[in-house]
């Protein structure tokens, strides 16, 4: 019988102790988009302005990372990141992101990875792309 995968928000004053474990999922996931630098993710999990995720299995299945920004009307829950093996095991932990983000007053979260999220996750809908050209 496979294990329960569930989530924990690693509070941000033991985030330097689990990080050196959480963070190759984490490099895995952005070294794989190329939208966003790793040591400024790394930096700003480790000074608190992120937020850091895992599912949790009795070890580490997946991590993510997450900053609330601020727009003109409300707060949004941007996940920077996200990386692990085995997603079916686990995706359904964004719901738990999800209800962290209403308590938080968000309008919503958005999610910055790889076009093939879109097919894996039900009620999430392209709502702006990013349009690249290689020089």
């Amino acid at each position: 019988m496979p294990s329960l995968v569930s989530l924990v928000c690693v509070d941000p004053a033991r985030v330097a102790q689990i990080w050196p474990v959480a963070r190759q999922f984490i490099r895995s996931a952005i070294e794989r988009t190329d939208l966003s630098e790793f040591a400024d993710i790394e930096r700003e999990v480790l000074s608190g302005d992120q937020l850091l995720w895992l599912a949790w299995s009795g070890q580490i299945e997946a991590a993510a990372t997450t900053h609330l920004i601020k727009t003109k009307d409300k707060p949004v829950l941007v996940i920077t990141a996200c990386g692990g093996h085995g997603h079916k095991r686990w995706r359904h932990l964004l719901a738990k992101i999800e209800d962290y983000a209403r308590k938080e007053g968000a309008k919503c979260v958005r999610i910055y990875g790889r076009k093939g999220w879109e097919r894996a996750l039900d009620n999430y809908r392209v709502e702006h792309v990013i349009l690249e050209k290689a020089l």
